[in-house]
């Protein structure tokens, strides 16, 4: 079986502090080189977390303009995992798609990575140092060559990831 060279990932989080805050859901997907998506190659998770945290950290302006994935986020809860079985499945996932290279993808994709560090040490520890941080493009391109990329906001990891992917394509097509 081919292996797949990017592995894409995408967190929601009650807020951007791994400190104080905790992953609410995961997504991800293999991909090559050629940013295709490998067959089969996606999954999403929810990691179940206390309530009670969901209610302290998840408030001001950025939940408030974003409140139906927030409480989408909130109502699935209920069904998710603990953080070590997603840690588990995402393991899995990387020992059926990647060889022993696992480059990490997505946007602002090194935030996702303090709060895998912190979270998933064992996936953490098959990562490669090396990261494809798309938000890296995104400021290029704006900056020197004055072209946008206009991605949907769902603030869903499954939706946010196939977003970066499309982003990512957008870019490397003025490459060629």
């Amino acid at each position: 079986m081919k292996k797949a060279k990017l592995l894409w990932v995408d967190l929601e989080m009650t807020g951007l502090e791994p400190e104080k805050d905790r992953i609410l859901e995961v997504a991800a997907i293999a991909t090559g080189w050629d940013l295709e998506p490998m067959s089969g190659a996606e999954m999403t998770a929810v990691v179940k977390v206390p309530e009670a945290l969901m209610q302290t950290r998840m408030v001001g302006e950025f939940w408030e303009r974003n409140s139906d994935s927030r409480d989408a986020l909130i109502a699935q809860n209920k069904t998710g995992k603990s953080a070590k079985e997603v840690e588990a499945e995402l393991l899995k996932f990387v020992d059926q798609w990647f060889g022993k290279e696992v480059i990490l993808a997505g946007n602002s994709i090194h935030q996702d990575r303090k709060f895998i560090d912190r979270e998933w040490p064992e996936l953490a520890k098959r990562l490669h140092y090396r990261m494809l941080d798309v938000s890296a493009w995104k400021v290029y391109m704006e900056g020197a060559r004055r072209k946008k990329f206009t991605k949907r906001e769902e603030h869903r990891a499954l939706d946010d990831i196939r977003g970066s992917i499309e982003e990512l394509k957008y870019y490397t097509e003025m490459l060629k």
